[in-house]
C-alpha cells in the first residue's frame, strides 16, 4: 500500500492528471485509478518509468530506506541471471548518487564492481554459446575459436595476454600502504606464482608469516614448491600443516584443489567431502560443485548430478534459497549434466 500512496501523492503533488500519467506510461487511466486506491499493482516492468518520470530514484518511490536499497540492488545481482537495461541504469545512477553523497562509499564501489561483473559473466556465457554455434554451422569460422575460449575463460597461449603485471604492480603497491593486509598478500602470492615469479612470491610469502598466524603460510609456501616442481618437498610442507589444522574445512579444500591438480581425483573428491563435514553451518557449497565437475571429467555424470543435488539441498537448508540465479544456476547444470548423461547412454 504504501507505492500506491506514494504514486497518488506524487502526481497530486505535481498536478499531474491520472489521464496524463495514463498517457505517459501507456496504460489506461482505470489502471492508474486501481494502483492509487490499492486494488491493484504497477507491473514491475513500469517501476523504473514511473521512477523517471516523477524524478526520483526507486528508493525514493517505495520509500525504501539507504540500507534497504542498497540490499535490494545486490538480491538482485544475486537472483537474477542478467539484469535489463533499466534495472542495471536505475543501479547504477543509485550507486553514484550514494557515493557522491558520501554514503558507504567502499561499499558502494564494491557494489558496482559486483554488479558489471555480474553482467560480464553473463555476456561471456552468451559469448561461449554464439561461438558454439557459428562453429556448429562452419567449423572453419575464422575466429569463433578465439571468441569460445574468451567466453569460457580458457587458457591463452600469448604471455602478454595471460601474465599478471598489472595486477602485481597493484598489489605491491598496495601492500606497501597497507603491509598488514593479509588477503592482498594472498591475491599478490596467487598471481606471482601464476606467473611464474617464484624468488619474489618467497619474499611474500615470508611477510604473510609475519602478519598471519593460519595455515595459509604454509599453503602457500607447498604450492610455491610444487609450481617448481619440488612436489615430495610441498607434500611434506602440506603434511605438518594438515596435522596443525585438520579441524579447518579451508585446509581441506585447498587439498582437495592440489590432489585434483595432480589428477587424484578420488582424494580430492574425499578431502572436498571432508571440508564439508568439518564446516560450521552455514555450509559454503564450493566443495559440491568441486565433486560435481571431478565427477563429470570422470565420465560419472549420476554421480556430478548428485553432487549438485546435494548443493541445491544445503542451499535450501542452509541459506533458505530455492529460487533466484543461485539455485537455478545450480539447476541449469543438472540439466545440462542429464542431457549429457542421455547422450552417452
Amino acid at each position: 500500500m504504501e507505492l500506491t500512496n506514494k504514486i497518488k501523492n506524487l502526481r497530486t503533488a505535481r498536478r499531474i492528471t491520472q489521464d496524463a500519467l495514463a498517457e505517459a506510461l501507456g496504460v489506461s487511466a482505470q489502471a492508474v485509478s486501481k494502483w492509487e486506491r490499492g486494488l491493484a499493482m504497477p507491473d514491475v516492468s513500469l517501476l523504473p518509468e514511473l521512477a523517471v518520470y516523477f524524478g526520483v530514484t526507486l528508493d525514493e518511490l517505495f520509500g525504501l530506506s539507504e540500507e534497504k536499497e542498497y540490499d535490494r540492488i545486490q538480491n538482485v545481482i544475486w537472483d537474477k541471471r542478467l539484469l535489463s537495461h533499466e534495472e542495471l541504469d536505475q543501479a547504477e545512477r543509485w550507486l553514484d548518487e550514494k557515493i557522491a553523497s558520501g554514503y558507504r562509499t567502499a561499499d558502494c564501489h564494491r557494489l558496482k564492481a559486483d554488479l558489471y561483473n555480474h553482467q560480464a559473466g553473463f555476456l561471456h556465457e552468451a559469448a561461449a554459446g554464439e561461438a558454439m554455434a557459428a562453429l556448429a554451422i562452419d567449423p572453419d569460422c575464422k575466429g569463433a575459436h578465439g571468441e569460445l575460449n574468451t567466453g569460457l575463460h580458457g587458457y591463452v597461449p600469448d604471455w602478454c595476454v595471460r601474465n599478471h603485471h598489472k595486477e602485481i604492480d597493484y598489489y605491491k603497491d598496495f601492500i606497501k600502504a597497507h603491509p598488514r593486509n593479509w588477503r592482498a598478500h594472498l591475491w599478490l602470492l596467487d598471481n606471482l606464482i601464476d606467473d611464474g615469479r617464484f624468488a619474489e612470491a618467497e619474499e611474500t610469502a615470508e611477510s604473510l608469516a609475519k602478519i598471519d598466524g593460519t595455515f595459509r603460510t604454509s599453503l602457500y609456501r607447498g604450492l610455491i614448491l610444487w609450481h617448481q616442481g619440488k612436489r615430495p618437498e610441498a607434500h611434506a610442507v602440506w603434511d605438518k600443516m594438515l596435522a596443525e589444522f585438520e579441524n579447518d574445512w579451508l585446509v581441506w579444500f585447498s587439498l582437495g584443489d592440489v590432489a585434483a591438480m595432480e589428477l587424484r581425483y578420488e582424494d580430492a573428491a574425499a578431502m572436498y567431502r571432508k571440508g564439508i563435514e568439518v564446516q560450521e553451518h552455514p555450509r559454503y557449497v564450493d566443495g559440491f560443485e568441486s565433486i560435481a565437475q571431478i565427477c563429470e571429467v570422470c565420465g560419472d555424470y549420476a554421480a556430478a548430478i548428485a553432487a549438485l543435488e546435494e548443493e541445491l539441498e544445503v542451499l535450501k537448508t542452509d541459506w533458505d534459497t530455492t529460487k533466484g540465479e543461485t539455485a537455478d544456476s545450480v539447476r541449469r547444470e543438472i540439466r545440462r549434466l542429464k542431457a549429457r548423461q542421455s547422450k552417452k547412454a
